[in-house]
Parts: C-alpha cells; sequence; structure tokens
C-alpha cells in the first residue's frame, strides 16, 4: 500500500530546486496548529520609512560600538509597520549581533512584529522557525540587506551572495568559514570544513583500522568500488573523486544524515568541471554547495546550479547512487574495493548522529511533516515520470527480507551489500540515496511516502 498524502507539507514554499518559490497557500492544520496562525503579509516594497529605518539598523550592525539606547526610535518604526517580513533582515542581524543591548533591542522588534514572546536561550531559532513554518516572503531588496551583513562577517561570500533561484531568506550561517582553496590544494591548512580532492585510497587488505560494524558510504561507477568511511565524510563533508573513469562530486551532509554522489564530467562542451565546495551555509538544516571554479551554488539534494554562470545555463548534474552500509558487509560483497585511507579522517572520529543531532535538527527547519519522526532515515528517489518517492529504510528493509516487492511506479528497491539501492525496471541505476526523513520531504514536498 502506498501513501499518497502529498498535500501536507506541500503548502511549504518548496520547490524541486530547494526551498524557493514565494507563492502562499493554505497552511496545513498541523502547521497553525503547532505554530499559531500567520499575520497579515503585505506585497511590494517596504515602506520608504521602514526601509530607511532597517538600513540605519543593517549599519550598526556592522558597527556595533556605535550603538545608544536612542537608535532604539529607529526599531520602533520598523515594529509599528506591522510588516513581519523586516524579520527576515532582523534574524540576519540577530545572527551576528554580539552586543548584548543591541541584540535585546532588534529581538525585542522582531517580537512585536511576531507578536510574539520567545525564551531566551533559544529566541532566534524559535523567531525563524515561525517564520518558516508561516511560509513568511522576504521583501523586495532583501539580499542586498542580507549581503551586506554576511559578507561583513565571512570573508570568501562576496560571489555567492547573488540572484538567483535561490530563497536567500531561508539561508543561515551554519558557524564555519567557506571552503575557497583550489582544485587540489585540498592539503592545505583551511579554517573550514576541509573538503578533500582525489583522496589517497588503500585495499580492503589494507584497512585494517575500520572496524565490520563502521558505517561507510559505496559507490560504484562501471564495475569498480569504492568505500567512504563517515568517519571521514564527518570530517570533510565533500570528495572530488574519479572512479570507474568517472569524474564525481560527493557531499555529505552531517545535519541531514544524506550522503550523495554526482557526476561532474560528460557536462555541455565548453563547461569546465565544477569543483564543489561546502560554503558554510545552510538551508533549513542542509548544507549549501558551490562551485569554486564558477562560485555557482547548488541545489545540494538535487544537483542543480542555482545561482551563477552555471545557473544561466541550466546544469543539472546526474546523480550516482550511495549505499549506506557497514564496512564488513560492503567488504565481502565487494573484495576488490577501494577505500579511503584513514589519515583522511584527520585523526577525528565523529558520530553525529548519536551525539550532537541525537535530538532533532540543531538548526531551524520551521515545520517537519509528520508523517515520519524527523530522523527517521528514508532511500529517496524520483521516479521516470519525476514523482518523489520515499522508502523508508525499516519497514522496506523488513519487507525486502520476507520475499515482498518494494517499488513505486517504475522505481523497484533491492538490497545491496547490507544496504538499499533503487533501480528502474530494466534495472538501470536511479541515482538514489539515504536521508533522514525532514530533509527529503523538504527538499520534495510533494513526496510520495511508500509504507510497506
Amino acid at each position: 500500500m502506498y501513501h499518497f498524502l502529498l498535500g501536507a507539507v506541500a503548502a511549504l514554499c518548496l520547490s524541486s530546486t530547494m526551498i524557493w518559490a514565494q507563492d502562499r497557500a493554505p497552511l496545513p492544520d498541523y502547521v497553525v496548529g503547532e505554530f499559531g496562525a500567520p499575520p497579515e503579509i503585505p506585497d511590494g516594497p517596504l515602506d520608504v520609512e521602514v526601509t530607511e529605518a532597517l538600513e540605519d539598523i543593517l549599519s550598526l550592525a556592522l558597527n556595533q560600538s556605535a550603538w545608544v539606547p536612542t537608535n532604539a526610535s529607529k526599531l520602533d518604526v520598523i515594529a509599528q509597520a506591522d510588516d513581519p517580513r523586516v524579520v527576515w533582515a532582523l534574524s540576519d542581524i540577530l545572527r551576528f549581533a554580539w552586543r548584548p543591548e543591541f541584540r535585546a533591542a532588534v529581538a525585542g522588534a522582531a517580537e512585536k512584529l511576531l507578536d510574539a514572546s520567545f525564551s531566551s536561550g533559544s529566541q532566534r531559532a524559535d523567531i525563524i522557525n515561525k517564520m518558516i513554518a508561516w511560509d513568511m516572503p522576504s521583501y523586495p531588496g532583501y539580499l542586498a540587506h542580507k549581503r551586506s551583513v554576511f559578507t561583513n562577517y565571512i570573508p570568501g561570500w562576496e560571489e555567492i551572495f547573488v540572484e538567483g533561484d535561490i530563497a536567500w531568506h531561508l539561508v543561515d550561517w551554519g558557524g564555519v568559514n567557506i571552503d575557497a582553496r583550489p582544485y587540489d590544494t585540498t592539503e592545505d591548512i583551511c579554517n573550514c570544513i576541509p573538503a578533500v580532492d582525489n583522496p589517497e585510497v588503500s585495499t580492503a587488505a589494507e584497512a585494517t583500522w575500520l572496524e565490520d560494524d563502521d558505517v561507510i558510504f559505496g559507490i560504484v561507477i562501471e564495475g569498480e568500488a569504492r568505500a567512504y568511511p563517515r568517519q571521514i565524510m564527518e570530517v570533510r563533508e565533500m570528495v572530488n573523486d574519479t572512479l570507474g573513469g568517472r569524474d564525481l562530486g560527493l557531499p555529505y551532509c552531517t545535519l541531514c544524515g544524506a550522503a550523495q554522489a554526482f557526476f561532474t564530467d560528460e557536462l555541455p562542451a565548453g563547461v569546465k568541471r565544477p569543483i564543489l565546495r561546502t560554503s558554510g551555509l545552510l538551508i533549513r538544516s542542509n548544507k549549501v554547495m558551490y562551485d569554486i571554479e564558477t562560485n555557482s551554488v547548488f541545489d545540494t539534494f538535487m544537483g542543480k546550479a542555482v545561482t551563477g554562470s552555471l545557473a544561466e545555463i541550466g546544469l543539472q548534474l546526474e546523480q550516482a547512487s550511495v549505499i549506506t552500509t557497514d564496512w564488513g558487509t560492503w567488504r565481502a560483497s565487494y573484495p576488490d574495493t577501494t577505500v579511503l585511507v584513514e589519515a583522511l579522517a584527520l585523526g577525528r572520529d565523529f558520530n553525529f548522529r548519536e551525539t550532537r543531532d541525537a535530538n532533532g535538527p540543531i538548526f531551524p527547519v520551521g515545520d517537519v511533516d509528520p508523517r515520519l519522526p524527523v530522523h527517521e532515515d528514508v532511500i529517496g528517489v524520483i521516479t521516470s515520470d519525476g514523482i518523489p518517492v520515499a522508502f523508508p529504510r525499516t519497514i522496506a528493509a523488513a519487507a525486502l527480507a520476507a520475499g515482498q516487492e518494494v517499488a513505486f511506479g517504475d522505481v523497484r528497491l533491492k538490497g545491496s551489500a547490507g544496504g538499499l539501492h533503487a533501480v528502474r525496471r530494466d534495472g538501470s541505476d536511479t541515482g538514489s540515496h539515504q536521508a533522514f526523513w525532514f530533509a527529503w520531504s523538504q527538499f520534495h514536498p510533494n513526496t510520495v511516502l511508500w509504507d510497506g
């Protein structure tokens, strides 16, 4: 039986290319029940007085030492305008606000605009969660305001914050710097999440550092298998590799439990291979990746360029399947597999799923489709008809073990090296991967949920 409950999160401002559209629809009952009814949302540009007051506050955000109590009158103008869209800019200011009295004044204005009070410990997160759940749009000219704040604090973002098919109001800072190192210089130290280019690999027999139950992400291209240990991917989050004669970019989002692989070759004539890096930015607790060659931002889940020159040509990367499994089973299934070497883990052994992220997303995500728990593992795939479908891993694996067929449309699941792999009716690869439910359902709000 299949769930065709497609409307639950379809009312959100999501589309197939991240979380972009600003058309608003009635909110699901569960959203109103948790977050309340949204206020009236004006259309068009901000009032002139509000714009002037906001720009004064933005200037103070860049020079908070100049804040004096009389500046609060500017925030009064903003709060009294009853335009809740301004809260997006105020939340951006709060992300970098270090002066307590300035921060308190800005947060107070946001609370007035939303007619709500938030606890000090989670104030900003609660504000953003409500704004996302309410499908609150930004206002014309918002990007310039956001750009002025973000690029003031993190060098390297100047070429990133540009117009495109991206809802910049939903983009936040994850607390790390951008990885802007040129291709194949990833041995250089950086104050960032360090991607790795052309990683060194070993044979399975040489990988004595791995335990059989260690989680790996397995890929097979043209008969060549390679394992990417989670210990390494937790630290690196991005790998540019070549396997089976094909170039690949492999983002791993620790926050959404998703390892993916995109082919970065066989591109249109004149297009240079994208070299993927971590931007340090997030969108609803999902990593935002970009290409250092063109500064084009990509939708991480879809592999589609959404800003820059690669977006202008509509570049869509083809996805390869990633099997999430354990090292022992993978090694037994693919005895000739190669595996990334231990040194790439940089002496670290993170397991964010059971530690940092154990209680749910640590960054604002708004509401989450309630059909599954937020951290339920699903195998996500798109049918040939363009329908996204999520297969809960536990239920699907049990069904396969019982000899049942697990299928939807032209997609079927099969067991593969201890993991799950989606294929077409003819056995061809679909480019599937495993992710947390909250992430898959946000990027694919109209997803079908297969439940056995």
